[in-house]
């Protein structure tokens, strides 16, 4: 090297990994945002649930409004929906934060977005990532942890919430839409409630909807395809042959949304406005480890276990 080429200094965290510090951030973009934000989705996810409690009484779009402004009191109705939904959705994010900091990638609180009290009360949630991922091993862990924490969290709360649940004949004329069923859904149902009588269905309770609801976001997430927790874990996993799984994935969704939920056909286009591919690192070449190699592909099987291919069909 030329002894007056510059040189470059990477910084190094507390823990000896290579990394860039945390960035200035505001005292708003730090706490009050994220908690302006949470406060918010509390308060939708209350209106949502306390809507699904009894959607008979009120016009299937004007009634969440009705409920806010003639029946205010009835928001409590919607406390074990929410508290169910938004425990799965913290323990998500809360993991991946925990991942972050771990491996030295500075990143935001929880940022959670509202959503419509007509459905479930929010579109989720998102970690800001304020620096490079450089290894393998940070990728895995950070892509990973979110949704396996989640998981558990949803496992436990459909378990509850189908003891707390009935068996109809029928599908009660009250339900404003009917969920869809996956592998690791029907195999529960069958050890919580036993086989169903034909031609009858499960009303589920408040934690139960909430719960699957917790799964199916889980399901969302472990696509494969770019920036998702998915496209994290199969590139973590197989490297540059993500992009493969990606656009083989691709087809299967676009089919289904066509003619089963559209639902999919807006999540592969709001997944790929940052690319199928998934942003190189710069360390590839570092081994997971066995360990890891066998939970990435448990949790290749969990994502098959619980993919509902039409998940929500509307009354």
């Amino acid at each position: 090297m030329d002894r007056d080429s510059p040189l470059i200094d990477i910084p190094v965290t507390e823990d000896g990994i290579p990394g860039f510090g945390e960035p200035e951030e505001t005292g708003f973009s730090k706490y009050l945002l994220p908690g302006g934000l949470f406060l918010l989705t509390v308060f939708t996810t209350l209106w949502a649930g306390a809507y699904q409690d009894r959607p008979d009484r009120f016009h299937p779009f004007l009634g969440a409004w009705t409920l806010l402004t003639e029946r205010t009191w009835e928001l409590v109705n919607g406390i074990p929906f929410a508290l169910t939904l938004l425990s799965i959705l913290v323990t998500h994010e809360l993991a991946h934060y925990v991942a972050s900091k771990r491996h030295g990638v500075p990143a935001s609180l929880p940022l959670f977005i509202p959503g419509l009290p007509v459905l479930v009360g929010t579109f989720g949630a998102i970690i800001r990532v304020r620096g490079p991922i450089l290894e393998r091993k940070a990728l895995f862990d950070i892509g990973i942890s979110g949704p396996l924490a989640g998981f558990i969290v949803a496992l436990v709360a459909l378990v509850a919430g189908l003891r707390w649940s009935h068996v109809e004949i029928g599908v009660s004329p009250d339900s404003p839409f009917l969920v869809g069923r996956s592998l690791l859904v029907d195999a529960v149902v069958s050890i919580v409630v036993g086989d169903l009588p034909a031609g009858s269905s499960i009303n589920l309770h408040p934690i139960a909807e909430a719960a699957w609801f917790g799964l199916f976001v889980t399901c969302l997430n472990l696509i494969p395809i770019g920036q998702l927790d998915g496209g994290h874990v199969a590139y973590a996993l197989w490297g540059e042959r993500q992009r493969t799984i990606a656009l083989a994935a691709l087809p299967i969704l676009l089919t289904l949304g066509y003619f089963g939920w559209h639902g999919w056909l807006l999540w592969v286009g709001m997944a790929g406005l940052l690319g199928f591919s998934h942003p190189t690192i710069p360390r590839p070449e570092a081994s997971l480890g066995v360990g890891r190699l066998w939970l990435g592909c448990a949790t290749v099987v969990l994502f098959f276990l619980i993919f509902p291919p039409f998940p929500i069909m509307s009354r």
